[in-house]
């Protein structure tokens, strides 16, 4: 059964820069995470949870507008990987960040709506001074 892990997450200041992972395992068959569009979502405290961004398994990728210019999604394939890189980082970019991810081979689409079948556990951002 397919299985997400977040991690890269922390504490850092603000304008700071981290990047996450998101590690994919536990295929049961030749469809490994390029065959998946993969998300990333964040949630603040006693707040809903809300799409960053997200990368589809042709390339294409989507960002939230308060993401954009600052945040870059990427997949390693051979690593079963994908990255979010932040830069710029603000308090208000504070949550638990967590990937999520859909069979869907040979589409450029991909949606930052949470509308996916698997969830990671998470990984905890703090931008704080």
């Amino acid at each position: 059964q397919l299985q997400l892990v977040e991690s890269g997450g922390g504490l850092v200041e603000p304008g700071g820069s981290l990047r996450l992972s998101c590690v994919a395992s536990g295929f049961t068959s030749a469809y490994t995470l390029q065959y998946y569009m993969v998300g990333w979502f964040r949630q603040a405290p006693g707040k809903e949870r809300e799409g960053a961004s997200c990368i589809s398994t042709t390339g294409g990728t989507d960002y939230a507008d308060s993401v954009k210019g600052r945040f870059t999604i990427s997949r390693d394939t051979r690593k079963n990987t994908v990255y979010l890189e932040m830069h710029g980082l603000k308090p208000e970019d504070t949550g638990v960040y967590y990937c999520a991810a859909s069979f869907n081979p040979r589409s450029p689409i991909c949606t930052i709506l949470p509308r996916y079948t698997k969830w990671g556990q998470g990984t905890q951002v703090t931008v704080s001074s």
